[in-house]
């Protein structure tokens, strides 16, 4: 469980806007082309980290960042639906589940950072204990309401798993509320209108009036690995690929850090 000094949650923009005011050097060649308009589609996770390092980017390259952020899912629809982007950010397993129908080019393709789930509950409320599966039975059991994540994405299909593999499925269903985080699945914590929620930890950064207890234990944890890939239509691959390089460099693994991630790429 975290403290109250590093809990995740609390201050998290504060943090992030300090480290946006520190002199970060970039590891992007000064032959590239400048001005560049960078389309992204990224699933919702990463995209407190991008939002914040974005304008450092196009400050330093000309280059403009242009990020839609979706479910996963629907990411994955507009993709194979023929929406275009210079550049996507999903799950690993999910690009490549994207490849099969979309080719991609092997520049730019890393695997960037995982985030693990949180638990998360209204502020002002007593914190569950979390520190074993045990506890998070008794955590869902006593909870009037719960949400979850929808079950076609990775962590509500996790989460699903999950109480089955607990034996209380049929108890909990009952009670579950399913909404995404990027479409304000924390704020119903925040209203009173769940108990408690689990979603991912980089998802649960902004909203106002709600605690992070802490990732769920080792035994019922699932982390999401972020990766990033760029569609061969790209003809023009040098800014995306400048991007990548730049959201992987480890000067900004504290940014990551602060918003619930973890930076698993090198920046090589």
């Amino acid at each position: 469980m975290f403290s109250m000094a590093t809990r995740p949650g609390i201050g998290v923009v504060g943090r992030l806007v300090a480290l946006s005011l520190c002199p970060l050097a970039l590891s992007i060649t000064a032959t590239l082309a400048t001005g560049d308009e960078i389309r992204v589609l990224s699933g919702g996770g990463p995209q407190v980290v991008l939002r914040t390092v974005i304008p450092e980017f196009e400050g330093a390259t000309g280059h403009r960042v242009h990020p839609t952020f979706a479910l996963v899912t629907v990411i994955q629809q507009k993709l194979a639906g023929g929406e275009e982007a210079d550049l996507i950010l999903l799950p690993v397993p999910l690009i490549a589940a994207t490849e099969k129908s979309l080719a991609l080019r092997s520049e730019g393709r890393i695997v960037l950072a995982r985030v693990g789930i949180a638990v998360i509950v209204r502020k002002g409320t007593t914190l569950p204990d979390i520190s074993t599966p045990d506890a998070v039975r008794k955590m869902l059991l006593d909870a009037r309401s719960i949400e979850f994540p929808p079950p076609n994405t990775p962590v509500g299909a996790h989460l699903a798993r999950m109480i089955e593999q607990l034996g209380i499925a049929d108890v909990v269903r009952p009670k579950l509320v399913i909404k995404a985080a990027i479409d304000g699945g924390a704020e119903l914590v925040a209203k009173g209108e769940a108990d408690v929620a689990m979603q991912l930890l980089s998802e649960v950064q902004l909203p106002k009036d709600i605690t992070v207890v802490g990732l769920l234990p080792s035994a019922l944890q699932s982390f999401v690995v972020y990766g990033t890939a760029i569609p061969a239509y790209n003809e023009r691959p040098e800014p995306a690929i400048a991007f990548v390089k730049f959201l992987s460099e480890p000067s900004k693994k504290d940014f990551w850090k602060a918003a619930g991630f973890e930076l698993m790429a090198t920046g090589d």
